[in-house]
């Protein structure tokens, strides 16, 4: 079972509603929006200020229906479609997530490169999951509050995301927490599965026109730095090294 990290054990938590984050965070927005960036392009700074960029790949693993594009689209903070399309194949969405080291006070810039993939597409294209688990840092569970059958098969996409001894990040994310007249699923529920999983288990709603919140967002992200940054570390520590390498 995989190590669960006291929040804010290795990052600082809500370090983006403090003062010195603005320098960094101001360069992930335009306009109080959150800015797109491409394959290739990054966030800049000024010259006098050197901030590291750490890189991994996501992979987004659920059902149809359960929000997959619409949490990518959620954590870059770009807008949602306000209907239900399936994946056809493979979408990748670049998220950079600036956080602060507790211990040491770095800055590193997250550069998150998510992977979501159409269930269909996965059936009938046996080459695309294979793609979307090469060289995988982290997989993000999805299961909807408001679709049991999506909860109940949790258990089934955790198996076929794992490999024995491998050393990917995995975290569990119910979509559509706020239709609560509607949920299928019990907080007593949750909380049995992530005894069970060790696995931690984050909200987030369905609100198609809340996407700049950099709050709502934050928990998730900077639960996602700090198990990524703590993986590293402990991989780098097996191998004699002092500190995960930064690809810049």
């Amino acid at each position: 079972m995989a190590q669960v990290l006291d929040p804010g054990s290795i990052v600082v938590a809500d370090w983006h509603r403090s003062a010195d984050s603005k320098e960094f965070f101001s360069r992930i927005l335009h306009k109080k929006k959150r800015r797109n960036f491409g394959l290739l392009e990054a966030p800049v700074m000024p010259p006098s200020v050197s901030v590291d960029t750490v890189h991994y790949k996501i992979f987004i693993s659920g059902k149809n229906g359960v929000g997959k594009t619409a949490l990518a689209a959620r954590l870059a903070g770009f807008n949602i479609p306000n209907m239900h399309y399936e994946t056809t194949g493979i979408e990748t969405t670049v998220v950079y997530w600036p956080v602060k080291l507790r211990e040491s006070g770095r800055v590193l810039f997250f550069r998150l490169q998510l992977w979501d993939c159409g269930e269909n597409a996965l059936r009938r294209f046996d080459h695309l999951l294979p793609s979307c688990k090469e060289q995988l840092d982290a997989i993000l569970f999805l299961f909807s509050f408001t679709d049991r059958a999506s909860f109940d098969d949790l258990s089934n996409q955790i198996a076929r995301g794992s490999e024995p001894c491998d050393r990917v990040v995995k975290l569990v994310v119910g979509t559509k927490f706020d239709l609560f007249m509607h949920t299928d699923v019990t907080e007593r529920e949750v909380t049995r599965f992530q005894e069970v999983w060790g696995l931690p288990v984050f909200r987030m709603g369905g609100d198609v026109n809340n996407v700049s919140n950099l709050g709502e967002v934050a928990p998730l992200l900077n639960c996602l730095a700090e198990h990524l940054w703590h993986q590293d570390c402990v991989a780098f520590l097996c191998l004699g090294q002092i500190a995960p390498s930064v690809n810049i």
